[in-house]
């Protein structure tokens, strides 16, 4: 895997990460479809250790369905969220796909939050495992 790079849409925010995903993800729930202003969002989790952020991004904390904090890094000039850390899964980093350099590696292997995906929402292939929220990756 070589090593992911990203950042916000105006560059004022960078990040790195060296290191193989977690796992990949097309997520269907309220908050990214809100945040995003569209359908879905699709994230890659990486551990937290191997992420490096370049500049000084704001922070957004709220209240995930577990009942746990889920803190939101973005650019305080162009709002992008650069990286999300959901305290429900330790040590984790969410990585939205769209702020990485190059995403010709991306394949979203499972969908996420199915049950709040919009009725019109037909996404093609048979490969994903859907989950009707959070997949547990330990399990």
């Amino acid at each position: 895997m070589p090593q992911m790079t990203g950042g916000c849409l105006c560059g004022k925010l960078r990040y790195a990460a060296n290191v193989d995903p977690i796992f990949s993800a097309v997520c269907h729930c309220k908050t990214c479809q809100k945040q995003t202003g569209t359908a879905f969002r699709v994230v890659v989790a990486v551990p937290r250790p191997a992420v490096s952020i370049e500049g000084s991004p704001k922070t957004y904390t709220r209240t995930g369905d577990s009942g746990q904090h889920v803190v939101n890094r973005f650019c305080p000039d162009c709002g992008t969220t650069l990286v999300i850390e959901p305290a429900a899964l330790p040590g984790t980093t969410i990585i939205p796909a769209g702020t990485l350099d190059n995403t010709s590696w991306v394949k979203p292997a499972m969908e996420i939050y199915c049950d709040d995906a919009l009725s019109w929402v037909q996404l093609g292939g048979d490969e994903r495992r859907r989950f009707s929220k959070m997949h547990d990756a330990h399990g």
